[in-house]
Formats: structure tokens, sequence, C-alpha cells
């Protein structure tokens, strides 16, 4: 015979979780924003999770999570962020590396002991959705049992009802989803936002105030070992006006460099490329764009070879101008009739190897 566990709070914890929910149910609106930095330098994604917080109203408050030394590094480049009333700062030698099995820990004693801002506790944390907020915000949701919305386009806060609406894309972004939440059944909305669908706030504040908050780094069996990092004197990907990215049709990584990177050059712009050029080895995977890697919308993006897989199309279609030169594939035997046509605004039916280095070198011509 079987002991059956209940599951049936304590009538203490039910009444302290009732009264939680109901205070924070009162409470004015406050953001907090999560910043993103990497050897001594912001992420400038940041930029574009400030501006979602300052839609929700209320307070915008950010905190820096680091060693000492990044911490000191990165604090006069947030201070100038405009619009935050605070700027709060966790310094331990612990935080190195950023892993997400120390953040969090560290996030959620934060926040589950509610620093002071003028408008109250923290009731949304936001971030931009990048690597970094995809490994540490679901961790942090899951640990505090509060929802995570990820990758948002737009927020709405409803102050006298405290509930706040977002929209998010679905089936790589053929539909959008609403998400609404409320304080009643969530103490807190840890948020995520897609950096295109939010313009940068401005870096001209007079700085905001800073305090120092005492969070202990947790400690755990995962270590941090090493890291190899792409570097390139081209712009970021995931920031640059400017992008091209080749495709399978491409046909192999030597005729991928002697094609795309000229092309680049020429331009000023970043390199990409598809999930197809991935896995065949032609680019690195920090390149690719799509649902399944980094979601651009530069002023100017130039898809060569690539058929437009749905997929793709998801992370690069809110470009403000699409150019695309591709011929007949297995996928789009009548040339014209390939995806990526139905969404450029400029395109060209031929074959890239010949045309893409008289494209090139025009462009050098008119430089």
């Amino acid at each position: 015979m079987f002991a059956q566990r209940s599951t049936r709070l304590p009538s203490i914890s039910r009444n302290l979780l009732r009264n939680t929910h109901a205070a924070n149910a009162k409470r004015p609106a406050s953001s907090l924003v999560y910043i993103e930095h990497k050897d001594g330098k912001m992420n400038d994604s940041t930029l574009h999770a400030v501006t979602a917080a300052k839609a929700v109203g209320g307070d915008v408050s950010a905190i820096v999570v680091g060693t000492e030394g990044e911490v000191a590094s990165v604090l006069d480049e947030v201070k100038k962020i405009d619009g935050l009333a605070k700027v709060f700062t966790a310094k331990s030698e612990g935080f190195a590396h950023g892993m997400a099995e120390v953040n969090a820990p560290a996030l959620s004693a934060f926040l589950e002991s509610p620093p002071s801002t003028a408008s109250g506790p923290i009731s949304h944390l936001f971030a931009a959705h990048t690597a970094v907020a995809k490994n540490i915000f679901p961790r942090l949701a899951g640990s505090m049992n509060v929802s995570h919305v990820a990758d948002i386009l737009s927020v709405k806060h409803d102050e006298s009802s405290k509930s706040t609406e977002y929209t998010r894309p679905i089936y790589a972004g053929n539909a959008i989803l609403q998400i609404k939440t409320s304080a009643e059944k969530d103490r807190i909305g840890v948020v995520s936002v897609r950096t295109t669908a939010f313009d940068k706030a401005s870096t001209g504040g007079s700085g905001a105030d800073v305090e120092e908050v005492k969070v202990e780094a947790a400690t755990g069996p995962t270590k941090f070992i090493s890291e190899e990092l792409t570097t390139s004197t081209r712009p970021d990907l995931s920031a640059a006006s400017r992008v091209v990215s080749g495709g399978r049709a491409l046909k192999s990584a030597d005729q991928f460099n002697a094609i795309m990177e000229p092309l680049a050059d020429s331009l000023g712009a970043a390199i990409g490329a598809s999930r197809a050029a991935v896995d065949a080895g032609y680019a690195d995977n920090s390149l690719q764009v799509g649902q399944t890697g980094k979601v651009v919308a530069p002023e100017l993006y130039v898809a060569v070879g690539i058929s437009g897989a749905i997929q793709h199309l998801a992370g690069m279609k809110e470009s403000k101008m699409i150019v695309a030169i591709n011929k007949a594939s297995r996928d789009a035997p009548r040339d014209a009739d390939a995806p990526i046509f139905q969404i450029a605004d400029a395109g060209l039916v031929a074959d890239l190897f010949t045309a893409v280095p008289e494209l090139t070198e025009k462009i050098k011509a008119a430089k």
C-alpha cells in the first residue's frame, strides 16, 4: 500500500500567496531592464528593450549584473540611457561569463525582495530577445513560477485593470499571437523583446541614480571552461544597416566567400547565410538568418542564391529594402516563382556567379 502525499499548501502559505497577489494587483507598474553586456560594453540591443519597457508606463530602471570590473566599465554607458529612473548593480566575481545557472538565481533573489522605486516594486522585467535572454529568462521565470513571454512585437499596459497585452509571432511569423497577463496571476512579467519591433532608446540622459544591491552568486555543478568567438571587422549582423546573405546555391564554402565577401565589402555590409548554407558548412552558424538564427531588419537586405524558405523569411522580411538574386532551383524550377521574390522589392533572375561579381564591380565604380 502506498501513502498518498498531500499537495495542498498549508493555510498560512495559501494566505501569504493570496495576500502577495492582492498587493501586486494594487501596485503601480514599474519596469526593470536586464542590461546585456560583453567585455565592458553594453549590447545595443538593450536599448530596444528599454523602449518596450517605457510602453508599460511608470518608472523604468535597469540592472547590471557582473564582476566589479565589468560593472564599472559599462555603468557610465548605462546611466546615460534616457528615461531610466535608477540603475541597480550586482557585483561578484561569480557573475563572470554570465551563465544562466548563476545569473537566474541572482535575479530571482533580487526580484523576490523588491527594491524601492518611485512607483513601487518591479512589475515587469525586460531584455532583448538575444541568446543571453533565451538562456536566462526561461530558467528565471520557471524558478519564480511566473509566465515568460518571449520575442514580443508590442506591449500595452492597462493600469486600471493591472493587465498587460503583448503580441508575438508564431508559425514562422505567419500569425500573430495576442497574450494577456494580469498582476493577479503573475506577480511579475518576464519578457524578451524582438529588437526589430522597437526603436532604440536614446542615450542623451543626464545620468540615472545608481544603487548597489547585495545578491550572492549561486554555486552549482556547472562550470565555465572556455569560449570560442567568431571575430569579424564587418558590422555586427544583428545591428547592421546593410546585410548580404548567401544560400545553398553558392555550392561551396570557397565560392560563398569568393562571392559574398567582395559584395559585403563594397556595400559596407554584414554577411548572413541561410540555414541550408550553414548546414552545408558554407558559413559559420553565427551568420544564420532566420527563425532558428538571427532576426534582422536592416535598411538593405540582399539575398543571393536563397529561394526563401518560410523559416528564412521569418528572420528578414521586416527589412526595409529587399533585393533578391536567384535562378532556377529544385524548390523553384520556374525562376521567378521562388518565394523570396514574393517579398522582394527588387529581384533579378540570373546566374549569381555572373550577376553578383558584375554588381560588385558596378558598386565599386559608382563609389
